[in-house]
């Protein structure tokens, strides 16, 4: 198999922005079927290698693993044009619809049709809980480690950062003193290879990015925090509300770096912070924004773009260009880490194996996402189902409709555009009949 070229990756990963809906479980489904399946760039075990790693990291794993493999095939550049590409149709698709929201959002046809995707979007979260609880509560210590996570963010109010740093650190432990009372997960998977000579990148692939050099990386370290400056520095010299700037472009870089778990582990975090301290939005307009995000193609975590359009938009008196650049920056501040972490560990984690140790760690860390997990589910379904926290304004249609998305998700597989589709339908319905 010869290398591609970069034209050639360079549509690939254009048409990959554009169609990516469903998650980083369909991301990295459709990544897979064209990059190891189709065309045979990757072999299955490169492949692999490099999303295991994707995982550890914090941040949307789909897209770095996108912005990894195109710096396998093209170096660099390769790697921050798949990275790009990746979150740039869902950029603009966003920004178009959050202007839309803020200019019609308060038509009632609008607000039925947000009123009718919010319990999809429950149901969203709940059977992602499901998947992610399959697969990370393995033992009693797992699922120890998510009941306590649940009761440090929902009861004692502890921060995501702190509940992932403290996972680590006992995760750490357990894997050391205790190791043999962990559930026997780790079975290899000893399939070797049967022949990966049909594919271009493969375990015996013998190229350059394998050497590492520490002065570049060094120098990837250094553009990264530059990068990270240059924005604050223009706002210093142009914004009369420089407090308000730096506040949300220090959150969101924040934000980015406890991404641990994908998206829905960090939102509980992300909403607590901008709806109950900044009050940046109301929990309703972080519920519509969520479902913009499910509607759109990209990373779930471009939600935060719409958290930082909200901001900017609602702080400078509901100014749609302030709000754009809110978006921008936000944007900005939440990808940068990204691509520096591919950039710097890549070729790094080109050198390693596979470590059993590292995996069982991060084992713990993914089951305190499933107790962050039900921590968020709970508190959009108080949101949605009792809005003002009275039980006689239990929405009753809505809860029904969280039941039945459910099913249709979970049982039965009902595609998750089409599904989001028949929402917006349901909500109509539903204010019509009201």
């Amino acid at each position: 198999m010869t290398k591609p070229s970069f034209k050639e990756a360079l549509r690939f990963w254009f048409k990959l922005g554009c169609i990516s809906f469903g998650g980083p479980a369909g991301q990295i489904a459709i990544m897979h079927d064209f990059l190891v399946t189709e065309r045979k760039w990757i072999s299955e075990s490169r492949f692999m290698h490099a999303l295991n790693y994707c995982m550890i990291l914090p941040g949307p794993e789909a897209q770095q693993l996108a912005t990894y493999i195109g710096w396998l095939l093209h170096g660099t550049i390769g790697g921050v044009v798949a990275g790009m590409l990746f979150i740039l149709p869902s950029v603009f698709i966003l920004l178009g619809l959050s202007i839309i929201y803020v200019t019609f959002g308060t038509l009632p046809w609008v607000m039925a049709m947000m009123a009718g995707l919010k319990p999809a979007i429950i149901a969203i979260i709940i059977v992602a809980l499901f998947k992610i609880g399959k697969k990370s509560l393995i033992s009693a210590f797992h699922y120890g480690i998510a009941i306590i996570a649940f009761i440090a963010i929902y009861f004692l109010h502890i921060p995501f950062p702190l509940i992932v740093l403290s996972t680590l650190i006992i995760g750490f432990l357990i894997t050391k003193f205790l190791p043999k009372t962990l559930n026997k997960e780790n079975k290899n998977d000893d399939k070797k290879a049967k022949d990966e000579s049909n594919f271009y990148l493969n375990s015996n692939s013998n190229d350059v990015k394998s050497e590492v050099s520490y002065k570049k990386l060094f120098m990837f370290v250094a553009i990264g925090i530059i990068f990270w400056i240059i924005p604050l520095g223009i706002i210093y010299q142009f914004s009369t509300d420089f407090a308000f700037w730096k506040t949300l472009c220090l959150f969101f870089s924040k934000a980015a770096f406890v991404t641990f778990g994908g998206a829905y582990a960090v939102l509980p975090y992300v909403a607590q912070e901008s709806v109950e301290k900044f009050h940046w939005l109301t929990s309703h307009q972080m519920m519509d924004g969520l479902a913009l995000g499910e509607t759109t193609p990209g990373p779930l975590i471009m939600v935060l773009a719409f958290v930082g359009f909200q901001g900017a938009y609602n702080h400078f008196g509901f100014s749609i260009l302030l709000g754009t650049i809110g978006l921008l920056l936000t944007v900005f501040y939440t990808f940068l880490p990204s691509f520096i972490f591919i950039l710097v560990g890549a070729p790094i984690i080109e050198k390693t194996k596979e470590n059993n140790q590292v995996k069982a760690v991060l084992g713990f860390v993914s089951a305190a996402v499933v107790g962050v997990l039900f921590n968020l589910v709970l508190y959009l379904a108080f949101s949605v189902l009792l809005p003002t926290k009275q039980f006689n304004s239990f929405d009753w249609a809505a809860a029904a409709w969280v039941i039945i998305s459910f099913f249709a998700l979970h049982k039965y597989k009902a595609n998750l555009i089409v599904w989001l589709g028949i929402s917006l339908i349901f909500g109509l319905v539903n204010y019509w009949l009201l």
